[in-house]
């Protein structure tokens, strides 16, 4: 009988090059696929391309597998990127990793996996995907310091069907450990923390490029006005560093010292940035909020009205009351959530399953 095949993502980190070694000991036919997504500076300092090609080239002759790499850089500046600046430019802050995982990864990256004979495809992801009664779910890794769920949320049944998550039931520091004792070259390879295409890069720096901006007033809720900002798309809610007020008090505590600013709303028609003083205004606190462009794993929304949900990741579950259906929805929280950033993701969690979730379009008290 021939062994199933399994085409993994291999990016050069250590994540995927243990989850190839996982495949092949579990005895997988496995093809390794380098995706290269990004190529309009390539040569600058911060894009580590080059690098992570030969680091994957490496980690392959090490396992055993064959590798090829793949240009998705048009398919990627299509469905990622250009939609990723339209929200920017918009005044709202995206999550990119969300929307790559579904456009690149699960999707173009399927497709093709697809074409080569593949009977899965797997990544270097923490998470797990458990089929019940017929239908797929996805799982929180049990690593829950580096459960990846939140940024995959938007996979359907048909991709679920086809994926594996061989890090899904393992410990980080484990990976560590078996990439050490393989002898990999990436073993002690930092894990990257930059956005998918911008790597580690000076990020106004980036955006700088591409967005059209106009300087504007900071104002307080009293509509005073305490600065200028050098364009709202780069602002997110909830920010503190870098808003360019420092120094300027306008109530002081009663020893005499006064609370950071922060980020807390922007009106794109006046093309105002509003500043708060303390990490705990009002401004900056939200009961509820409402999604659109809503994807549900199972295809449908969940029925159960008590679920806890994320508004961002690296952040605890969040009880919250579910309203909603296939096009929207609402959550009430039980408790007053911080800085709820219109463009970002709210995922739905029942437990350690991921419902699915939508992007957050306003926010309320």
């Amino acid at each position: 009988m021939s062994k199933k095949r399994v085409v993994i993502g291999m990016s050069g980190g250590v994540d995927s090059s243990v989850s190839a070694w996982l495949l092949k000991e579990q005895g997988y036919e496995v093809i390794g696929l380098f995706m290269k997504n990004w190529e309009d500076d390539d040569d600058s300092e911060y894009c580590s391309t080059r690098e992570d090609w030969i680091d994957a080239v490496s980690v392959a002759d090490v396992v055993g597998v064959d590798i090829e790499a793949v240009n998705f850089a048009s398919e990627y500046k299509d469905r990622v990127f250009a939609e990723f600046l339209r929200e920017y430019q918009a005044g709202r802050t995206p999550n990119p990793d969300v929307l790559c995982n579904a456009e690149i990864k699960f999707k173009a990256f399927l497709d093709h996996a697809m074409k080569l004979g593949a009977d899965y495809i797997a990544t270097g992801h923490y998470a797990r995907v458990r089929e019940v009664n017929g239908e797929f779910q996805l799982l929180k890794a049990l690593d829950a310091s580096k459960d990846q769920s939140y940024f995959l949320h938007r996979l359907n049944q048909k991709q679920l069907a086809n994926t594996l998550f061989p890090l899904g039931e393992i410990q980080k520091t484990e990976v560590r450990k078996i990439a050490e004792q393989l002898q990999l070259p990436n073993a002690k390879k930092k894990d990257s923390t930059g956005i998918c295409f911008i790597g580690e890069r000076p990020f106004r720096d980036f955006l700088n490029r591409y967005l059209s901006y106009k300087p504007g007033d900071i104002k307080t809720p009293e509509n005073q006005i305490i600065g200028q900002h050098v364009g709202l798309s780069f602002y997110t809610l909830g920010q503190r560093k870098g808003i360019g007020i420092g120094g300027i008090k306008t109530h002081q505590n009663a020893d005499g010292s006064s609370d950071a600013w922060y980020v807390a709303r922007k009106d794109v028609e006046t093309n105002t940035l509003y500043a708060v003083q303390g990490h705990d205004h009002p401004w900056l606190l939200s009961s509820s909020l409402d999604a659109t462009q809503v994807s549900w794993v199972a295809g449908y929304a969940p029925v159960n009205p008590d679920l806890s949900a994320k508004t961002r990741y690296r952040q605890p579950d969040m009880r919250c009351t579910f309203n909603g259906d296939n096009q929207q929805f609402n959550l009430h929280f039980d408790q007053a959530q911080w800085a709820v950033t219109p463009g970002q993701s709210a995922v739905l969690y029942d437990g350690d399953v991921c419902l699915g979730g939508g992007i957050i379009h306003s926010a309320s008290k």
